[in-house]
């Protein structure tokens, strides 16, 4: 099956499911299926077949991804302080939990990998699927306009913040890494954390490790948020969310309720 379509000028390459499929699985009309086709390129199929790849498009999705999580956080949760917002967002767009977005839309199917990434699994890998939804975003939003995208994003990720949204964690993520880690290796988390940006509008970064195996990131406008966001994803990974987590009946309905992002 071909899928040079739209414009994209990708060469053919087998029989996956066409573009039409996957933007009937989106659940979005979209006039030029050469930018879907763009998003689905990987750069190692890129570089083979020389076209280009999906980067430009990931770029522009990432910051709508941000933007809409950002915009259903802050009303879903008023009363949040920002370092809260911050754990929370960056606990819903974590690349595991695009990826899991992703694999539940079966991307993997209609991405274009090179040979030696074809072999490797890629089209399972957590990056690459992560990378290949932002840019199918970043798509949509090119295609069809931000309130698409907007209502894109919220429907797939209603379930991941009604989750994130619904929990309450007994004690602080940190020590409830700390006390898994204790339990299960006998040692205590190890965080690395950095600061970027001028001293006014400071971002931190941090990377979590248990037992030399890197298991979380996180950011956030303080080391402390940044560490809390990393030691959540960390506790997500090594658990499968069933440490020290308590899930309730989510408080707010979210998929369908709004889509505010184009409302003004």
């Amino acid at each position: 099956m071909s899928h040079a379509r739209g414009g994209g000028g990708v060469a053919e390459q087998d029989d996956r499911p066409g573009l039409d499929d996957l933007a009937g699985r989106l659940r979005v009309q979209l006039h030029d299926l050469g930018l879907l086709e763009r998003a689905v390129v990987h750069r190692s199929w890129a570089f083979e077949q020389q076209v280009a790849s999906n980067e430009r498009l990931e770029f522009l999705g990432d910051a709508v991804l941000d933007v809409v999580v950002t915009d259903e956080l802050f009303h879903l949760r008023p009363d949040n302080p920002e370092g809260r917002l911050a754990e929370l967002r960056a606990a819903a767009v974590s690349e595991g939990s695009v990826a899991d977005v992703a694999r539940e839309l079966g991307l993997g199917e209609f991405l274009h990998l090179g040979v030696g990434e074809a072999d490797s699994g890629g089209a399972d890998k957590p990056s690459l699927l992560c990378d290949a939804l932002e840019a199918v975003i970043g798509a949509v939003y090119l295609d069809a306009g931000f309130e698409v995208a907007y209502e894109l994003v919220q429907r797939l990720f209603a379930p991941r913040l009604a989750e994130l949204l619904a929990r309450t964690s007994v004690t602080d993520p940190k020590t409830a890494l700390q006390e898994h880690a204790e339990a299960t290796v006998g040692e205590l988390p190890r965080y690395e954390t950095v600061g970027s940006g001028p001293d006014h509008r400071r971002t931190f970064a941090a990377t979590v490790r248990v037992d030399g195996i890197r298991c979380g990131e996180g950011s956030g406008p303080t080391k402390k948020a940044a560490e809390r966001a990393a030691a959540i994803q960390a506790l997500e990974t090594l658990t499968g969310h069933s440490t020290s987590i308590t899930v309730q009946v989510p408080p707010v309905g979210l998929a369908g309720t709004r889509g505010r992002g184009h409302t003004g």
